[in-house]
């Protein structure tokens, strides 16, 4: 069988095409699947997607006008999937349901550790001989209190790497995790987790309950030099909020892995071209704020862990099972 890939990044492409091989062969595409790219996947039965395809009632009708039988995205995130209308074309639907907790739990402590201690302008400025300390004053991180919303097991992680810094935990999630109650974690109401943390890392999926969960009135409970982190959903944060925030002067630094308009802008070369999104150029005029590009995930263990999760999930849909990665199982 000759299956789609979407939104493949270079690295990956390799790795895809050997886990599949030799049963199976892989179109592999670096564009991502949208009504602009659907008719790509006619002739294919079988389409594996990125986390920034748009699969909503449009795409997933010209899926199945296309022969499309089955959809399983690279990833543990689904909301960009319309599920409802999924089920009602018959379409099955698969995700990835975990990977390395360690890669995003890591990478969240990257951004942290190099907005406290301003890595980036001090890379910058050494490259041209300025060797000043001037502005680079950063805090000891021992003493702190880092608040971790979402304690699965990414944020069970990063609260494990808090707790080697000698850290106080606060945290907050619909129910205690016993993991993190042993690393000394006290579980908090969320304004009061705002109100006390040095550090906040968010650790969610998004769901209509968690959208814009970081509002206006949160952001103004911060700390003025307290330092926010995502590396889950950009739609967790109101960003127009915390754009006025940072107008403000205050906050100590803001790290972002992701971005609610980022479909369509992360992992394509925008270098040449101007940069429509107000909202997003603001944000990368603030010293105080980092933006990567959504590679949290992005480590040989968890693409590898990704992949090989994938490749179970087009075996168990010509099988007929259904598993716990199932979103929409196969129609009888």
């Amino acid at each position: 069988m000759e299956i789609l890939a979407t939104g493949v990044q270079r690295d990956e492409r390799p790795r895809l095409e050997a886990a599949f091989a030799p049963r199976h062969e892989v179109r592999a595409l670096e564009t991502n699947l949208d009504v602009r790219t659907v008719p790509l996947a006619a002739g294919f039965e079988v389409v594996s997607t990125s986390v920034n395809a748009v699969l909503d009632a449009p795409v997933l009708e010209g899926l199945v006008r296309g022969g499309t039988r089955f959809v399983t995205q690279r990833s543990t995130g689904f909301n960009n999937i319309d599920l409802d209308h999924a089920e009602r074309l018959g379409l099955t639907v698969a995700r990835v349901t975990e990977y390395s907790p360690h890669a995003v739990a890591e990478f969240a402590w990257t951004l942290a550790m190099a907005l406290n201690r301003r890595i980036v302008r001090a890379a910058g400025r050494t490259r041209d001989f300025d060797f000043r300390l001037d502005g680079l004053l950063g805090r000891d991180l021992h003493g702190s209190t880092v608040g971790v919303i979402g304690t699965g097991r990414i944020g069970t992680v990063f609260a494990g790497i808090a707790r080697g810094f000698g850290t106080r935990l606060l945290g907050w999630d619909i129910a205690a995790n016993a993991a993190c109650t042993e690393l000394g974690m006290e579980y908090v109401e969320l304004d009061r987790l705002f109100r006390e943390a040095d550090l906040i890392s968010l650790h969610l999926p998004l769901m209509p309950s968690t959208h814009h969960l970081v509002g206006a009135r949160r952001l103004a409970g911060m700390k003025d030099d307290a330092v926010l982190i995502n590396t889950s959903r950009g739609a967790l944060i109101d960003t127009a909020a915390l754009v006025d925030t940072l107008r403000e002067g205050r906050l100590g630094g803001v790290g972002l892995d992701v971005y609610e308009e980022e479909t369509g802008v992360f992992y394509f070369d925008k270098s040449l071209e101007v940069m429509t999104d107000d909202t997003l150029a603001r944000l990368m005029t603030y010293p105080n704020v980092l933006i990567t590009s959504h590679q949290a995930y992005f480590t040989e263990e968890a693409v590898d862990q990704i992949i090989a999760t994938t490749v179970r999930n087009v075996d168990d849909y010509l099988a007929g099972r259904i598993t716990r990665c199932t979103l929409v199982p196969r129609s009888p």
